[in-house]
């Protein structure tokens, strides 16, 4: 299947996938708190409603929250504070056309019932606006306070994705480690089109041809252009050789993006400090190397959040539209 460009097209799952990933194009969205907080690992949400109301206003494709169930102070960083899921309702109410994604949902310390039919709310709610990122999990720290082996997180994970799956099926019939459904009871409600959009977090403790496979989308790091270009193009390989239609990549970038327009970039954690002019150079270079969308993080931004994000919607979002 072609889309009208001429290329692959990517399935059409829901509302916020179909409009946030499209091939050969670049989508630019926003990681909750939409605040700064670089010497500290709880931020005060100050705003944080009216922040995503603009987000959605200024056209900007999706907002997207983590799941971080304890502050844990080696990791240094306590998300928005709210259940990802409390907060997608919220949100949901509060938006209009912007997806709500989750980066990512720790599928080996819940239930994935409790994943799934959440989820599905989500999904409904918004009127097909949900994202499901889903991981592993990277933070030891919580897997005793769960009751939970670390080191089998990789198992509980692939068994989640199977039941989260047999979720969207009507009555369905599955063994797993999570539980049997004996096809005599049944999950409400259904995901907005039919199927829940699941995007796999790095590796996952999955071997790469598991994670082509089985995702509908990947998230990964930013990394230089090259290497970047190098690992989107091995994952679609493997979807390729595995016969499968080709399927988006997104990444995300922090920034602190500075007055001057043309100022040179400086690292910081995971991305850089620069003006526009450099971030427009780095989204075009990832972009044609295969990035379909950047969910952009502020937490170490010097400026004011909310001139920020209008200048992110004047200079940048244009040239990045979906």
């Amino acid at each position: 299947m072609l889309d009208e460009t001429g290329q692959a097209a990517f399935p059409r799952l829901n509302r916020a996938y179909n409009s946030v990933f499209r091939p050969g194009r670049m989508s630019i969205g926003l990681v909750v708190p939409l605040e700064a907080y670089p010497n500290a690992a709880v931020p005060d949400m100050a705003r944080h409603i009216e922040r995503a109301r603009l987000a959605d206003s200024l056209g900007f494709s999706a907002l997207w929250l983590r799941d971080v169930p304890f502050n844990v102070p080696s990791f240094g960083d306590a998300g928005q504070l709210f259940d990802p899921f409390v907060y997608l309702g919220a949100l949901a109410a509060s938006t209009r056309d912007i997806a709500l994604g989750v980066a990512s949902i720790v599928l080996p310390l819940r239930h994935p019932a409790h994943v799934a039919k959440p989820a599905a709310s989500a999904d409904v709610l918004s009127g097909g606006r949900l994202l499901l990122g889903v991981a592993s999990g990277d933070r030891p720290d919580e897997y005793p306070a769960l009751n939970m082996g670390f080191e089998e997180r990789g198992e509980r994970f692939r068994d989640s994705v199977d039941y989260i799956r047999a979720m969207a099926e009507d009555y369905p019939r599955r063994q797993t480690a999570h539980g049997t459904l004996s096809g005599g009871i049944d999950m409400l409600p259904k995901p907005a089109s039919g199927r829940l959009p699941l995007l796999i977090t790095g590796g996952s403790q999955q071997s790469p041809d598991w994670v082509a496979r089985n995702g509908d989308g990947w998230m990964t790091y930013p990394r230089d252009a090259a290497t970047q270009g190098r690992v989107v193009g091995e994952y679609r390989r493997r979807i390729a050789e595995a016969g499968l239609p080709d399927k988006p990549v997104m990444q995300s970038l922090y920034i602190d993006l500075v007055a001057q327009a043309d100022a040179a970039p400086r690292p910081i954690h995971l991305g850089f400090r620069s003006g526009t002019d450099h971030l427009r150079r780095y989204l075009t270079e990832v972009r044609d190397l295969g990035i379909n969308h950047v969910a952009l993080n502020l937490r170490f931004n010097g400026a004011d959040i909310e001139d920020t994000m209008r200048r992110l919607a004047d200079k940048i979002l244009p040239e990045f539209h979906s």
